[in-house]
């Protein structure tokens, strides 16, 4: 029975002892597990300094056991299981070495090595020389059987920059400076801070960089570079962006806003300003409205209102930049010349064309500029209509002028002046006077107090009064002349008001009320002579149409007799006309009928001459004699014969009587009288033969 108990407890103690064994020599690691292995004896010691054991070195090693049945030496090998390393998303893991070669003096980080699958083999990295202390590469999201003995992993968030935002990256290695800068240079092949093995194989420097991270997610080792989120830079509506470098080459002396450079892309690529020899100080160049990802620890920048120039105003342009203008320049120029304070004694100021330091000739007209008020300053002058007052109102600059006259009166002037400085002309006011306030205070105001008061000074109170219009004109006319020496127009000089003291204006005021008692008078004896007239007048009015009636017949009377008269001269100035007129008609066919009968006169005496000289004055007679009786103006028979019978005398007379009766009744109108024979004139009736009479 005891040897039954003993067997019993010996295969007990063996099974325990088994157990013991298999339990030691077994290790079952999970799927998200690893197992640390310590070995416990029969090995080398680690070398001095170490603290994670190699192959065949007493100590825990640096290998582990992935997930599985993995069967160890027993009681060699101690296993301690640990869970996967998991990094989230938007995470990154940052690994520092517990064990490896020391880092060299002067490096802050230890080098990356090859070969340890991102720290999962710690065997490889350290027979690959791994060094101890913070790694430069960094393990981005995922699950990672990482020996937790030799590798402490830190998970931090990635770096995430948002809209509106940027990253100043500052490296915590690497290598130093160069003298005088004060960014780290740019080097390539980093990817944004993202390879830090790269960023310092490529001779990246320590310190802050030049370089800036953009809106966006960068897994980044925050334990090799240091980035600070700031706000980009916002240059508003109605703004203007001044920018100052702080790093780059130094200004030349004189000179008080550095030249302008191109490439940097609104100063957003620094390295690209620095390359093409971007100076150190004020910019040139200014920003306009909108977001740039600047980097602030290179440029500053401020914000400025933009110059805006309204309606009927121009901006007069100082420049601080440019070239010197030259005497030659000067002279070519013709350039107005003004003294003006500057400090503790005077500079000379000229009016110079574009591209030469000081006074621009050109102005610029109503608009907005985006204008470097470093550079150049403006000047807003008004070309409407400028009015000064001299008056008792609040508003205004000046109180009313006070004058002494020539009798002794102290005199009070309300003036108004209203000045206009033409756009051309501008640039030389400034030069001049320096601005309209300064023209007014200093030029305008002493101008008409003077120009009052010496005229004041040369009349009495009264006739300062009275000459209103002489005295505004002088002032105006002294007021157009002065002001054109400053290349101001002059519009107009009023004279509002005078006041004069106000005993000077009782006694004016007694001596004209009776001045006006006096014409009031003699308006009332006017007045009396009118109603008189007046009163004649309606008594006319009154009789008025009889008056009218008579008028109407002597005016009837007077045209019937007219009228008469210009009859009676028509009708014999028609006579008398008509009369002319026929007694030339009568001349005119008399004179006519004349100059006939004289022509065929004059041609039948040339014919009888003619044939005078050949026939003979006999033959020349018989000829004509004979043609007469042929053509029948001669009667050769009696139309009528009377033959009696012898009655005596009164039967002859009978028978004339008879025969000169029958004669005109049988002659036609306008027939020619037959040609009676001549007959002795103391021929009678009786004589002839009895019973005959020729008539």
């Amino acid at each position: 029975m005891i040897l039954v108990y003993f067997s019993l407890a010996m295969w007990l103690m063996g099974f325990i002892i088994l157990y013991y064994i298999i339990k030691e020599s077994v290790v079952l690691v999970g799927g998200m597990e690893i197992a640390v292995l310590e070995r416990r004896w029969l090995g080398r010691n680690m070398p001095q300094g170490r603290v994670v054991a190699r192959k065949s070195e007493v100590g825990v090693q640096a290998r582990t056991l992935g997930p599985g049945l993995h069967f160890l030496i027993p009681f060699l090998y101690k296993a301690t299981k640990s869970e996967f390393l998991e990094i989230g998303t938007g995470a990154v893991g940052l690994v520092e070495s517990i064990d490896g070669n020391p880092v060299p003096p002067g490096n802050i980080f230890a080098k990356e090595v090859a070969g340890h699958d991102a720290f999962q083999d710690g065997e490889a990295f350290l027979e690959n020389e791994g060094e101890k202390g913070p790694q430069i590469q960094i393990l981005p999201p995922g699950k990672y059987r990482i020996n937790p003995f030799l590798f402490s992993v830190g998970v931090e968030p990635a770096v995430e920059i948002p809209q509106g935002k940027i990253g100043m990256v500052t490296a915590q290695d690497g290598a130093p400076i160069d003298t005088g800068r004060l960014l780290a240079k740019r080097v390539a092949g980093h990817s944004n801070f993202e390879n830090g093995r790269n960023f310092l194989e490529a001779g990246g420097q320590k310190g802050p960089q030049i370089d800036i991270l953009l809106p966006g997610t960068y897994r980044i080792n925050t334990k090799l570079f240091t980035v600070v989120v700031t706000d980009a830079t916002v240059i508003e509506q109605g703004m203007v962006g001044l920018v100052t470098a702080l790093d780059g080459v130094p200004l030349p002396e004189q000179e008080f806003v550095a030249k302008s450079v191109a490439g940097h892309s609104d100063f957003q690529n620094a390295q690209a300003f620095l390359d093409t020899g971007g100076q150190r100080g004020p910019q040139l160049d200014v920003l306009r409205p909108g977001t740039y990802y600047i980097n602030p620890m290179m440029f500053q920048v401020s914000a400025d209102s933009v110059t805006v120039v309204e309606r009927g105003q121009v901006a007069v342009v100082v420049s601080n930049v440019g070239e010197e203008p030259t005497q030659e320049v000067k002279i070519r120029l013709g350039a107005a010349q003004a003294a003006r304070p500057q400090g503790g004694g005077f500079q000379e100021v000229y009016v110079v064309p574009k591209g030469y330091r000081g006074i621009q000739e050109e102005v610029a007209g109503p608009g907005r500029y985006y204008l470097n008020r470093r550079a150049f300053i403006p000047y807003i002058v008004d070309t409407t209509n400028i009015t000064i007052d001299w008056d008792d109102a609040k508003d205004t600059r000046f109180d009313p002028l006070k004058v002494i006259s020539k009798d002794g009166f102290t005199i009070g002037v309300s003036v108004k002046v209203v000045v206009r400085v033409r756009p051309d002309q501008a640039p030389y006011m400034v030069a001049k006077v320096g601005s309209i306030d300064n023209l007014i205070i200093h030029v305008v105001h002493p101008m008409i107090d003077s120009s009052f008061r010496n005229q004041a000074s040369a009349t009495s109170a009264m006739n300062f009064m009275q000459d209103r219009q002489d005295e505004q004109k002088k002032a105006e006319d002294r007021t157009k002349s002065e002001l054109e020496k400053y290349h101001v127009e002059c519009v107009s000089v009023l004279i509002c008001q005078i006041t004069l003291p106000q005993d000077l204006m009782d006694t004016q005021t007694k001596k004209i009320i009776a001045q006006q008692e006096q014409a009031q008078y003699t308006e009332q004896q006017k007045a009396e002579q009118a109603r008189i007239a007046t009163e004649k007048t309606r008594a006319e009015a009154d009789q008025q149409k009889v008056l009218v009636a008579s008028e109407i017949n002597v005016k009837v009377a007077e045209q019937n007799r007219q009228a008469t008269i210009k009859s009676a001269e028509a009708e014999g100035e028609a006579l008398r006309l008509k009369a002319e007129g026929e007694a030339k008609g009568i001349t005119a066919k008399g004179e006519a009928e004349g100059n006939k009968i004289l022509a065929v006169g004059e041609a039948t005496a040339k014919a009888f001459e003619l044939q005078g000289k050949v026939i003979g004055g006999s033959g020349l007679t018989a000829i004509a004699l004979a043609e007469r009786i042929k053509d029948g103006q001669i009667k050769v028979t009696p139309d009528v014969l009377v033959q009696g019978s012898g009655a005596g005398e009164l039967g002859g007379l009978l028978a004339a009587f008879l025969v000169n009766h029958m004669t005109k009744a049988v002659t036609p109108a306008g027939a020619t009288q037959p040609l009676a024979p001549s007959m002795p004139q103391e021929a009678t009736a009786g004589d002839a033969p009895e019973g005959q009479a020729n008539a």
